[in-house]
């Protein structure tokens, strides 16, 4: 898998947080399209990323999470991490229910960032 900046990275963690419960609520929406428009506020084409993310199998979804956690972290500052974590927190609180498998995705990315 080929490295990803920072902002594509923080995307696919996103998203894939957004999908472990198998719910995609509009709320969890609301707050990627705002995370999209602070990481890019130019237009950008996402639709690649959004292919890679969708052909993902469930039990790929680790993986793949634990591996854009690497990217973010390479490309980040703790302060960025902190404030990524705590957009990450509001999006899987976002139905007001948090999952246990959302919680395993959240404290993984976490413990990846050496934040806990």
């Amino acid at each position: 898998m080929k490295k990803s900046n920072k902002s594509i990275a923080g995307y696919h963690l996103l998203m894939i947080l957004s999908a472990v419960d198998y719910e995609f609520c509009p709320e969890e929406g609301l707050l990627v399209k705002e995370y999209l428009q602070e990481e890019f506020p130019f237009k950008m084409n996402l639709d690649n990323e959004l292919e890679v993310i969708s052909s993902l199998q469930p039990e790929e979804w680790k993986d793949h999470f634990e591996f854009h956690a690497h990217c973010f972290y390479d490309d980040s500052t703790e302060e960025e991490r902190i404030k990524f974590a705590d957009f990450a927190k509001r999006l899987i609180k976002a139905d007001n229910e948090v999952t246990e498998r959302e919680h395993q995705f959240y404290k993984l990315m976490k413990t990846i960032w050496k934040l806990d």
